[in-house]
């Protein structure tokens, strides 16, 4: 290839970049287009007021006659038998997942305006996935920042005694932001956006989430109710995520009776019909 051939590449390369980012970022943005968004929006209500109000009446129940009861079966934390999972629950920490999601999302974000088509369409696709699957964990886990601040429960034993009612409200400390529980968060707000795009990995990623969920309590980073409220902060949050993504036809679609989901392919309309790559 001659200089002259490369430096057109690249001079071409950027517009292409820039055409992607800002498509993908208008399309989050522009206004609800799907025929029945109203029945989503209906059984959208339905299912959270339903995860709401179980999931309430479940870690009320914990709390009063499970909670105490339960940390005080678990080892000591400094168990050194227990570094195998120590390990495991490192898969759940959310700043690694979303990390790996932002890694990969960029990565095709680069790419994807450097090669042909059909393999452009094909990366913006997968990017468009990328993209739920980021978003599906960071808003539940905005929102279980704000619960923690809020609740300032402290951990198991924090203070010494096994307490399930040991709450600092505000008090915004590492010690006293046991509920709800972050990795659980992150661990179901995946698997259900996993699970929404690739239907196939259901079993696997909700096995993978119950595991985070267990490893939680048995390292006694949380009680028994910050991990079940964790896991419906999470479900709420990624299913909130999706119909947003559905309502303007992006990577979901809306059928009848307001049921969602996943479309094959899925890549943004506008930007696989760019310029082709040199």
């Amino acid at each position: 290839m001659s200089i002259q051939s490369r430096a057109d590449e690249s001079t071409s390369y950027l517009p292409r970049l820039f055409m992607v980012v800002s498509t993908s970022a208008t399309q989050l943005v522009r206004p609800p287009s799907q025929v029945y968004r109203t029945e989503a929006a209906r059984r959208l209500t339905r299912n959270t007021l339903i995860t709401v109000v179980l999931a309430v009446l479940l870690v009320v129940t914990l709390m009063v006659w499970f909670d105490a009861w339960e940390i005080g079966l678990m080892p000591p934390r400094d168990t050194a038998s227990l570094w195998p999972l120590r390990i495991l629950t490192g898969f759940g920490k959310d700043s690694y997942v979303l990390f790996l999601a932002a890694a990969l999302l960029l990565a095709v974000g680069l790419v994807a305006p450097a090669v042909h088509e059909p393999a452009r369409r094909r990366l913006l696709a997968i990017g468009l996935r990328l993209q739920f699957v980021l978003l599906a964990v960071s808003v539940p886990l905005v929102a279980g920042e704000v619960l923690k601040w809020i609740a300032g429960r402290g951990r198991p034993f924090v203070g010494g005694a096994a307490n399930a009612f040991n709450f600092a409200p505000f008090a915004g400390t590492e010690a006293h932001a046991s509920f709800p529980s972050s990795h659980a968060i992150t661990a179901f707000a995946l698997a259900f956006a996993v699970a929404a795009v690739w239907p196939r990995l259901r079993g696997l990623m909700f096995a993978y989430a119950l595991m985070i969920a267990f490893t939680r309590l048995v390292l006694l980073a949380h009680h028994p109710s910050d991990v079940l409220a964790g896991a419906a902060v999470g479900l709420i949050g990624a299913m909130c995520v999706r119909y947003w993504f559905a309502v303007r036809g992006l990577g979901f679609s809306i059928g009848s009776g307001g049921i969602i989901s996943s479309v094959a392919g899925g890549a943004l309309k506008g930007v696989a019909a760019g310029p082709p790559a040199p």
